[in-house]
């Protein structure tokens, strides 16, 4: 109950997004896919749900994948349950996503090592909480130690990179995605 596995998506805004992305008209997109301009204005405003087919025409005209549109899609819904994975530990490190389509926020749990020398410098602002384990984090050239139960606030722009210290380290990660424009451009 209220696990909707197969929940519907609204692929409109993810169709629209990336024809815009493309600096294309409707017209254009109709014509590369061989759809009409009206079909592919009710799909865009969720008034009409494509087949697998015609969602494959569009992708191609889009020069990208069904998968991805599906991946970029709106869910439904405004519930959604990401579920835990086997309580395992995973041999090598990876990363989960903790929060499923297009939203305005990111968050993804990070098990086991990091790639260390990797800097990050996200637009938008971002919240690092230590689950399990310890990490060192450099920010903006100093370093910090945090340790189960931390956690580190980024503002958009500041760069960072974090490893883990200890095996079996869990980092969640929180970001407000990259597509909103959610702090304004420090450089200007």
């Amino acid at each position: 109950m209220g696990d909707n596995k197969e929940q519907p998506v609204r692929v409109g805004a993810a169709v629209r997004r990336r024809r815009r992305a493309l600096d294309l008209t409707l017209a254009v997109v109709a014509q590369r896919s061989g759809l009409s301009v009206p079909f592919l204005s009710q799909v865009e405003n969720d008034r009409a749900r494509p087949s697998r087919g015609s969602l494959e025409k569009v992708a191609d005209a889009l020069r990208t994948t069904a998968v991805e549109l599906l991946a970029a899609a709106d869910p439904a819904c405004s519930v959604d349950v990401v579920r835990g994975e086997a309580a395992e530990p995973a041999p090598e490190p990876r990363v989960r996503s903790l929060v499923r389509g297009h939203h305005q926020l990111h968050a993804s749990e990070f098990t086991g090592g990091h790639e260390a020398g990797r800097e990050f410098q996200h637009r938008n602002d971002e919240l690092m909480y230590v689950a399990d384990g310890a990490v060192e984090i450099e920010a903006e050239g100093r370093a910090y130690r945090l340790a189960r139960g931390d956690t580190m606030y980024l503002t958009g722009g500041v760069r960072h990179r974090w490893r883990a210290t200890v095996p079996d380290t869990r980092v969640i990660v929180v970001a407000v995605a990259e597509h909103i424009e959610a702090v304004q451009d420090r450089t200007r």
